[in-house]
């Protein structure tokens, strides 16, 4: 993102334009976008040190296509852990839940709700943390936003952001169109904000 471009960002979040996005800016757009201050400044803490690693505020697109996602997925960031049980998940190998238990074990955690025995163990060993052991641990925000980063490099969604093809986003974030409309309208206010 150009210093013109954050300045505006920061400018409409109402904190000091100064065209450095950093924690204070981060924190400002994670409340706008639902958090309550205390989640949204931890979410902002691991944001600042991963987003710039994973190119995710290289454009305001790319950080409106995120936002709009993990706030949809998060339910503005309300919750780091899905609200149903997971026994939805019990027995789905393509999750990789073979075990009994494993739906539960492994249900949606993170502000982009990390799903599946499968996509514990693989995030858990691309960021050195044992997610599969300890799956609670994608529920805390700052390791839940890194999560986020990592699963949305792996599935380079910034080309589709770039593209801005919300619903080729939506497909590998949610392997379908499940509250595609949310989607749609979080992404527009994110628009709204950056561009």
């Amino acid at each position: 993102m150009s210093p013109e471009e954050a300045k505006r960002l920061q400018t409409r979040l109402g904190v000091p334009a100064d065209g450095i996005i950093g924690r204070g800016t981060l924190k400002a757009l994670f409340q706008k976008a639902g958090a309550a201050p205390e989640r949204a400044a931890s979410l902002a803490l691991g944001a600042n040190v991963h987003f710039p690693t994973h190119h995710i505020m290289d454009t305001p697109l790319r950080l409106a296509h995120f936002m709009a996602q993990v706030g949809h997925e998060s339910g503005g960031f309300r919750y780091m852990e899905e609200i149903a049980s997971g026994s939805a998940y019990e027995g789905r190998k393509d999750l990789g839940n073979v075990i009994a238990g494993d739906g539960r074990r492994y249900k949606g955690r993170g502000p982009l709700q990390l799903t599946g025995r499968a996509n514990y163990h693989r995030v858990g060993c691309m960021i050195g943390i044992d997610l599969e052991s300890n799956p609670e641990l994608a529920a805390i925000p700052s390791i839940g936003i890194l999560i986020a980063c990592v699963y949305w490099t792996d599935r380079d969604l910034n080309k589709l952001a770039d593209r801005d093809d919300v619903e080729a986003v939506t497909r590998k974030v949610n392997g379908g169109f499940n509250g595609l409309g949310d989607r749609k309208d979080r992404l527009q206010k994110m628009k709204e904000l950056m561009l």
